[in-house]
């Protein structure tokens, strides 16, 4: 990249000799280091510290420059001093994590200082319970500098807006689902904003928070929280994967025994973080592995995420030192992890989406059972239990009619069950095309059938019946016929007893229907006779 290249192009590494003071040494405003015995280390060490480096150079054009460190900004405490050729202190700057110094440049630990062409010495002081990485210090132009510094806040800015957002909405959605994935899921999110917010600056800078100890502590506890999601989103459980459910509860106790680990040795805290993010990175590995090859769609959208990562991750956890900078290795590992959360966001919306389908399946089956069990299956009338379910919500005005057809026996016993069968089909079809939207029909069992009316217009119900049954006789069965009977809802004091009534009335009038068939058989036969 050209504007990579050309920022670097104009910085100046700064090296010198490192020597690491003992905790009872004291700086008097010496100007060589070399003569008091400290004692020369090769680097800085990442378990923290108090440090020194000594370094000469040269600033051959008068102009403004800005003096900072490569490499990490997770430094606690520095101090730069910087004499002339006459051994003149012509700077003194303060500031770190730990220090309550104002930073002139956002996010960043660049000193802005004002030399005129010459040679100097520059001494700098470290003083940190552990570093992410060995600072290095560099000098640059102001101009440059401040170019230089604008992608890195850039990414900073927007990776922790992702951060933020993803964590509050699987959040919600742990609290919305009670899902344990989303909720350790968003446990590791926060972590991570917590680690990269306090390296990076923003929380120092924007909250005042000082304490450097939110740069190792989160992560040690977001550890825990991504082998819990690993386990909950493969669902990882004893009794189908034994081995990998067994690994995850070990791992989680060792990464239990590293937290108490840390608050004993806390220099320690951020090296103990690098072998805990080993751990996860190679059990999310190996489940994913595992549980792809078994099939598993999430398994094989969750390896690719955990793949990335884990390459990224590598890399980001086993580097002391960047070429860069433009950037901070703490960049470097805000982007693996941006990359892994977007990716792992994906396979969660997958895995949401899965669960939204199977849901939507579910009540799809339910709602077909519940209608198949209201439903007679041979003419498609609403059934005796919907029936019931219409008689609690008739209005007190409205009515309810029992039917019960005749001839089903002789056409069941000439021409077959068959044809009973489509006796019934064609006098539901007849009645429900009649009744319309007014009244609705349901078949009992067997010849019997019901009608309810929210309006409780009992003669226009009884009126389409004939018409249905004239329909009926108009298409091939002659014989067939019915006896009703009809009751209000507001004649009896509960469902029972209107069923009761209006079957009473029913069979009453069938009663009646057969006197009269046998008194007209009787008439005709006595004007045969006569």
């Amino acid at each position: 990249m050209a504007w990579l290249a050309a920022c670097q192009a104009d910085t100046r590494e700064l090296a010198g000799r490192w020597y690491q003071a003992p905790g009872s040494w004291v700086y008097r405003g010496q100007t060589d280091l070399a003569m008091e015995g400290l004692r020369p280390v090769g680097k800085v060490e990442l378990t923290g510290g108090h440090f020194w480096q000594q370094a000469d150079f040269e600033i051959k054009t008068a102009g403004r420059h800005v003096l900072d460190f490569k490499n990490t900004s997770t430094i606690g405490r520095f101090h730069h001093i910087i004499f002339n050729a006459q051994g003149r202190q012509v700077a003194d700057e303060h500031g770190g994590m730990q220090s309550s110094e104002k930073n002139p440049f956002f996010l960043r630990h660049g000193r802005e200082i004002n030399l005129p062409p010459g040679r100097y010495r520059l001494l700098t002081e470290l003083n940190s319970p552990f570093f992410l990485a060995s600072p290095q210090p560099y000098l640059d132009r102001l101009d440059n500098y401040r170019q230089a510094i604008k992608p890195g806040d850039a990414l900073t800015l927007i990776c922790m807006g992702i951060f933020t957002g993803l964590m509050i909405y699987y959040a919600a959605q742990a609290v919305a689902r009670r899902n344990l994935s989303a909720a350790m899921y968003s446990a590791f999110i926060l972590g991570n904003l917590l680690f990269d917010g306090s390296a990076l600056q923003v929380f120092p800078e924007l909250f005042g928070i000082h304490w450097i100890y939110m740069v190792s502590v989160p992560i040690l506890f977001s550890n825990t929280a991504y082998i819990l999601f690993v386990m909950a989103l493969l669902e990882l459980r004893r009794d189908i994967h034994p081995r990998l459910h067994l690994a995850g509860k070990c791992l989680l106790t060792l990464l239990g025994g590293m937290v108490m680990l840390a608050a004993v040795m806390p220099h320690w805290s951020l090296e103990i973080d690098r072998y805990g993010v080993g751990l996860f990175l190679a059990y999310g590995l190996i489940a994913g592995i595992t549980l792809a090859r078994e099939g598993s769609i999430t398994a094989r959208f969750y390896l690719c995420a955990i793949g990335t990562f884990f390459v990224l991750g590598i890399m980001t956890i086993s580097v002391s030192s960047f070429k860069s900078n433009v950037l901070y290795i703490e960049h470097m590992g805000l982007f693996s992890v941006s990359v892994e959360v977007l990716l792992l966001a994906l396979v969660l919306s997958y895995q949401i989406a899965q669960l939204a389908r199977q849901k939507d399946y579910a009540l799809e089956r339910m709602e077909h059972s519940i209608l198949a069990a209201r439903t007679d299956s041979l003419t498609g009338l609403s059934n005796r239990v919907a029936l019931d379910l219409a008689l609690e919500c008739l209005p007190r005005h409205g009515s309810l009619t029992f039917v019960d057809m005749d001839g089903l026996k002789f056409y069941n016993d000439r021409f077959g069950h068959k044809r009973g069968d489509e006796l019934l089909c064609a006098l539901a079809r007849h009645l429900s095309e009649r009744l319309g939207a007014k009244a609705h029909a349901h078949r009992l069992g067997g010849d019997e059938f019901a009608i309810t009316c929210e309006e409780g217009d009992i003669s226009w119900v009884e009126r389409m019946l004939s018409l249905a049954l004239e329909d009926l006789r108009a298409n091939g069965f002659e014989s067939a016929g019915a006896s009703s009977g009809s009751v209000h809802v507001s004649e009896a004091p509960n469902k029972e007893e209107l069923k009761h009534m209006a079957d009473c009335r029913m069979f009453a009038n069938k009663r009646l229907r057969k006197r009269s068939r046998y008194d007209d058989m009787l008439d005709q036969d006595i004007s045969k006779q006569i």
